[in-house]
């Protein structure tokens, strides 16, 4: 295999081709970007923490397809991953994680005492993550936090310290990564319940929907408590807004539980998330 061909495993590993991920993972770090900074962050911290988003997403997809590399072939979404194939060799993978985390030390050492003992924890919940839904049904809470990690480190990077708005949008963050997770495994419950992966979805079961739509109330309803809390005006409650508006456009998704619609779902919480910081740049601006 040339040098070309190697690369474009190692996109596909790390799934470059799909940076919805990225795009998730990011939403919330700028929500909190621009709190921490009164809607002027430093143009320095927003590039590294874009960039430490891109590198720990990447780290936690392929330590994800190695911890299933057994399980992915038998998967309908996931039968394609190069692990899966064979196209790989899991001691590769290991070694590009750990390249991957690497360049994020080397990025976060650029930061405060404060920021980089919360990086650790990130590290340790990214590795944690892919191994947790064989034994929980819980694996999307343990997503939710690691997603939402970047938030208090946002804030120890900006202001040296965890103040009560760190804590409310990471709440926020978390309860709206649970909602959207659920959504994706919807996609994959039956051959999860097959190979015994353990997800949200399989523990919610009939009541999926339900959970989903209380768990994104709940989450806007810490958005609005922050927008009392700094008095924010219209522009940020229009942003959340429209934020809503795409939350009940994924309920109408996922009425029928369908795999596509269900992905559809998952894939419309880029535009939430955007909303949601939309609002926040005009509300500041």
């Amino acid at each position: 295999m040339n040098l070309a061909d190697r690369l474009s495993l190692w996109m596909r590993l790390m799934r470059l081709d799909r940076p919805i991920g990225i795009w998730l993972l990011a939403w919330p770090m700028l929500w909190a970007l621009w709190i921490a900074g009164e809607g002027h962050p430093d143009g320095f911290l927003v590039v590294l923490f874009m960039l430490g988003a891109l590198i720990m997403r990447s780290a936690g997809c392929v330590i994800n397809d190695f911890a299933d590399r057994h399980f992915d072939g038998q998967v309908q979404r996931t039968r394609h991953r190069p692990l899966a194939t064979g196209e790989m060799h899991p001691s590769e993978a290991l070694a590009l994680f750990a390249g991957l985390l690497l360049l994020a030390l080397l990025l976060v050492l650029q930061l405060n005492a404060l920021t980089i003992g919360l990086a650790f924890v990130a590290v340790l919940l990214a590795s944690l993550y892919p191994f947790v839904k064989r034994w929980s049904y819980m694996p999307q809470l343990v997503l939710g936090i690691a997603f939402a990690w970047a938030i208090p480190m946002v804030f120890a990077a900006v202001q040296h310290q965890l103040p009560a708005d760190a804590f409310v949008l990471f709440a926020a963050s978390v309860l709206w990564t649970i909602a959207y997770d659920t959504m994706y495994a919807m996609v994959d419950r039956d051959d999860d319940l097959k190979v015994g992966i353990k997800s949200t979805a399989i523990l919610f079961g009939e009541c999926d929907k339900t959970i989903i739509l209380l768990l994104q109330i709940a989450m806007f309803g810490l958005l609005c408590y922050l927008g009392e809390r700094h008095q924010w005006g219209g522009l940020y409650y229009l942003g959340l807004m429209l934020a809503a508006g795409f939350a009940l456009w994924q309920q109408y998704l996922i009425r029928h539980r369908q795999r596509d619609a269900c992905f559809q779902a998952f894939l419309n919480n880029h535009y939430l998330g955007a909303s949601v910081f939309l609002g926040l740049f005009l509300e500041y601006a």
